[in-house]
């Protein structure tokens, strides 16, 4: 399945400008995110509960992106593969950072040679520097390089606005925490159907299953917010979906997959895997 680019991103640019231009305020938004519990909640303690919390942006946040640079000692051979992919996913993907791309598949064909991710040919990367309002999560097939999903996606609302600036792995921090996570087992909560997320950067994302980091949907990333709002609204530090797209996402990512939270910042073990990731691309390409 293949979704159109984001208009909103480009509308929000519009407005940002004028707005900066002009002097004037932005607008006010809200959102909750009370983060269902899975069925061994007892095991984790209580869930967290939210109320709805108002947030005035005094001007529109900055859209210039955080450079990221090419990760070093990284094979010809990879780099090289990436770069093919980036462009076999098309015009889909055109707003998918290839220095992100990069970091992404990096990590994943490291998770894939230490046996830490078991779903093969399909990687999820959202890029949290993105500002809301624009879709800033792939879906990624691996094997056809094509894009089976582009969303909206929320993060903490500790994070930031418009933008995300903060990031942190402590528990009612209501902040998005960086890094790569493995898919877990799916349930049925507040929010209907949700899906677990395990974070695999020790000291950057581990608490995620502590703190009920799950992939779910929410209104306040539906298309009538954005009409409202010009932007999507904050969780409590979950990347929460479109209703109208959240349950083929989740189903597209089964347990064992790779998700991928980019942002300023990023560190992870994983990216230090140069070698692993080109041993494992050598021997089993993006299997």
């Amino acid at each position: 399945m293949r979704t159109e680019p984001g208009i909103w991103g480009k509308k929000w640019r519009q407005l940002a400008v004028a707005a900066i231009g002009l002097g004037v305020a932005g607008c006010n938004v809200s959102a909750s995110d009370s983060n269902a519990a899975a069925p061994n909640a007892s095991q984790l303690g209580p869930a967290p509960t939210d109320t709805a919390t108002p947030i005035t942006t005094p001007l529109p946040d900055s859209l210039a992106l955080t450079p990221v640079a090419p990760l070093p000692a990284l094979p010809d051979s990879v780099r090289q593969a990436v770069q093919l992919l980036h462009k076999q996913l098309g015009p889909e993907a055109a707003d998918l950072r290839p220095e992100v791309l990069e970091r992404a598949c990096v990590g994943y064909l490291a998770l894939r040679q230490e046996g830490r991710i078991q779903q093969g040919g399909v990687l999820a990367v959202a890029d949290m520097d993105l500002p809301s309002s624009e879709k800033r999560l792939w879906v990624l097939d691996l094997r056809q390089g094509r894009v089976l999903y582009r969303s909206h996606v929320a993060h903490g609302r500790g994070s930031g606005r418009l933008r995300a600036r903060r990031f942190s792995n402590t528990i009612k921090s209501a902040c998005t925490a960086l890094g790569f996570y493995r898919t877990q087992d799916t349930y049925g909560g507040s929010h209907g159907l949700s899906r677990r997320l395990r974070g695999l950067d020790k000291g950057q994302n581990d608490n995620a299953l502590r703190r009920y980091v799950v992939l779910h949907a929410a209104d306040y990333v539906s298309r009538q917010h954005l009409q409202r709002h010009g932007q999507v609204g904050y969780s409590r530090g979950c990347p929460a979906l479109p209703p109208d797209q959240y349950r083929a996402i989740i189903q597209s990512l089964p347990e064992g997959s790779c998700l991928l939270l980019a942002g300023p910042g990023l560190e992870s073990k994983w990216l230090d895997g140069t070698a692993a990731a080109a041993r494992q691309l050598a021997a089993r390409g993006w299997r």
